[in-house]
């Protein structure tokens, strides 16, 4: 079906006020990234919604990857046919406010309830949501990275298994105990998988933080990637496969990832909070969940989407969509969308529902992440956001491969980078 008659938008009546909201269908693009039925999930929602508030119809739209979903959303920018809403990576936003594609939800929280609202987030995911003063998008599905490891694989090992590594040395000691090789000497389980494709500079981020250096400044105009401390941080990741062999060297596929673990090929893994569902229901042995290992210190960054709001709204059509994210972002949609799918849930106060406090009790691992959010970074976002990123997605697989020393590769990144921003500091 045509792009354009996907993202199209029938307005049914005219008009402003609390009439305008009736008859009022809005599209939104949604991206499927991670295993599960997400889209029987946000159908069942968008359906519940119908029930809830008459005359508002949605219309999900399910667009692929993150990076498939920017891309097709930017196509219908430039043809005239947006959505009203989109669930778009946070670290999206320089990106969206550069093509004056959105518009700020801060003109909508006026009383004491939508300031309530809007303060309930937690401020980790607000870093990415926030700039220049105002507030671009609303958190949704929310993630970060987690350490995942096989307690049946730990026990084989001789290792406690109800213990994660808790610092880069051991994990790379539980790593060389974990790896085993048949006579051969062909890799049967590697100790640990860092993916390296789909989203590598978001992992890198987790090795980064925890050698506590950042990779941008909160404008988005500078970039730091030739930095010791970024060097020294992708030195280590690529030591974890060419040097001390317990990751497969070269790269390691994001996709697969999850499946590796669960077929035990790898005993760790490092991925999102998002798969915590698809592995709590696919495992067929006992598995934990921790917070990453610390360098200098613990870290991760937070990753996700969060809903934004198109200019080509009609002021109907923006009241709507302004019920639609807040009610998918009440507590109680937040805890459930946390229990079905595994991404953070983002308000405090969803933490406190019956069904969250019904759920950590029994699967005290979904409550990680959360914990993990106090040494949370912002993810990468600048302006010419995929231009920046590229470059370092690059960079990152060059080293990895061996194609150019970590210094060469982070060198050449940083160039990059700069020629892409510098027009912005000027």
């Amino acid at each position: 079906m045509p792009l354009v008659r996907l993202a199209l938008v029938l307005v049914l009546v005219a008009g402003a006020g609390p009439a305008a909201a009736r008859g009022v269908e809005i599209s939104f693009y949604c991206p499927v990234v991670v295993g599960g039925p997400v889209t029987k999930i946000i159908d069942r929602l968008a359906a519940d919604f119908e029930k809830d508030q008459a005359g508002i119809k949605i219309q999900p739209v399910y667009t692929g990857s993150y990076l498939e979903t920017i891309g097709r959303t930017l196509t219908a920018l430039k043809s005239g046919e947006p959505p009203q809403t989109a669930i778009l990576l946070s670290a999206d936003i320089h990106t969206l406010i550069d093509a004056d594609a959105i518009v700020p939800w801060d003109p909508f929280i006026k009383g004491d309830d939508d300031r309530a609202w809007i303060d309930g987030f937690f401020p980790a995911f607000m870093l990415n949501s926030r700039t220049g003063g105002k507030t671009w998008s609303i958190p949704f599905q929310r993630s970060t990275i987690v350490l995942y490891w096989n307690k049946e694989a730990f026990k084989e090992a001789g290792l406690d298994p109800n213990r994660a590594p808790a610092t880069w040395a051991e994990q790379l000691e539980f790593a060389q105990r974990l790896t085993r090789r048949d006579a051969s000497g062909r890799v049967a389980q590697w100790g640990l998988q860092v993916p390296s494709t789909g989203y590598p500079y978001w992992l890198f981020q987790g090795f980064t933080t925890q050698n506590d250096v950042l990779l941008m400044n909160g404008a988005g105009t500078q970039t730091y990637f030739d930095h010791p401390a970024v060097v020294e941080a992708l030195q280590h990741w690529v030591d974890l496969g060419q040097k001390h062999r317990v990751m497969a060297p070269g790269l390691v596929e994001w996709a697969t990832t999850p499946r590796d673990f669960l077929e035990r090929r790898s005993a760790m893994m490092w991925t999102t909070t998002g798969n915590l569902t698809n592995v709590k229901n696919n495992a067929r042995f006992e598995f934990g969940v921790a917070m990453l290992p610390a360098g200098r210190k613990r870290g991760s960054p937070t990753g996700g989407g969060n809903f934004y709001m198109f200019r080509r709204t009609s002021p109907a059509q923006q009241a709507a969509v302004v019920k639609f994210v807040r009610w998918m972002t009440s507590a109680e949609r937040a805890a459930q969308w946390g229990v079905d799918t595994g991404y953070v849930a983002v308000r405090k106060d969803a933490w406190t529902t019956p069904l969250m406090q019904r759920h950590v009790a029994g699967f005290p691992a979904a409550a990680v992440a959360r914990d993990q959010l106090q040494y949370a970074v912002a993810e990468l976002s600048t302006h010419h956001n995929q231009r920046v990123i590229k470059a370092l997605d690059e960079g990152l697989q060059a080293a990895l491969m061996g194609a150019k020393t970590p210094g060469q590769a982070m060198k050449d990144a940083q160039a990059e980078a700069e020629r892409a921003l510098r027009a912005r500091r000027r």
